[in-house]
């Protein structure tokens, strides 16, 4: 059973979204700051956030950092349709996936299911599972875990996803589009700015250089690659 973290300081909001999900079968956890928010990630074993943006308190992006420093659950923030700079904002600070207010129960569920299970695959460790090297880069899919030069760097779910796709692929361009579509398992519809935002996370932990990457290459106008680094 998963364990879900609704954070708004609405209980209308809070009482909607358990509504959507307990259907689903998920332990439900609620909060209404983001010191409650943090509070219950340190002493929960909590799979996956969902956490409005403007809060007392703490708000959910000060959260949002505080929690990546002591879990890679998924976050997914709540935002209003005239927050777009918190959206971004949010994305850099570590949250997954954002969902705009008013929303409607199909794409939160949706949302989360997409989230949950990117996340129950980076926690899972299937036997036949194998490992990809490229240059100094070692994603081992047996243990869900990335080295660069035989140190071990810490990735979200979000993040080992799209690494361990280009990884599978190295050389092949991916469309933003595409790479979103892949990952997310959902229809971009504008979403894909996200897929830059994960990138620049991506380079800033496995090259030497982020801005001169050696390994997580842009084709102009088309699209990400993983240079086929010997």
């Amino acid at each position: 059973m998963y364990n879900v973290l609704i954070c708004d300081d609405q209980p209308d909001i809070v009482n909607a979204l358990k509504i959507y999900l307990t259907p689903e079968g998920y332990n439900l956890f609620e909060a209404y700051t983001g010191q409650e928010a943090l509070d219950v990630v340190r002493k929960n074993d909590i799979h996956l956030i969902l956490l409005d943006v403007m809060m007392p308190v703490m708000d959910g992006l000060a959260a949002t950092a505080k929690i990546r420093e002591i879990s890679n659950a998924p976050i997914i923030l709540l935002t209003a349709k005239s927050e777009t700079e918190d959206k971004v904002l949010g994305l850099n600070v570590g949250a997954d996936d954002y969902i705009t207010k008013p929303f409607e129960p199909v794409e939160v569920l949706a949302r989360v299911r997409a989230m949950l299970r990117r996340y129950s695959r980076l926690g899972s460790q299937p036997a036949a599972a194998g490992i990809i090297t490229i240059g100094g880069v070692t994603l081992d899919d047996r243990t869900k875990s990335v080295t660069v030069e035989g140190t071990e760097v810490p990735l979200t779910p979000t993040e080992y996803a799209i690494l361990h796709l280009l990884m599978a692929n190295p050389g092949k361009v991916f469309s933003t589009k595409l790479l979103y579509e892949s990952v997310w398992q959902e229809a971009a519809l504008g979403s894909e700015g996200a897929v830059a935002v994960h990138i620049r996370h991506l380079r800033e932990k496995i090259e030497i250089t982020p801005s001169d990457p050696r390994y997580l290459k842009v084709v102009w106008g088309q699209g990400y690659k993983m240079e086929d680094v010997k």
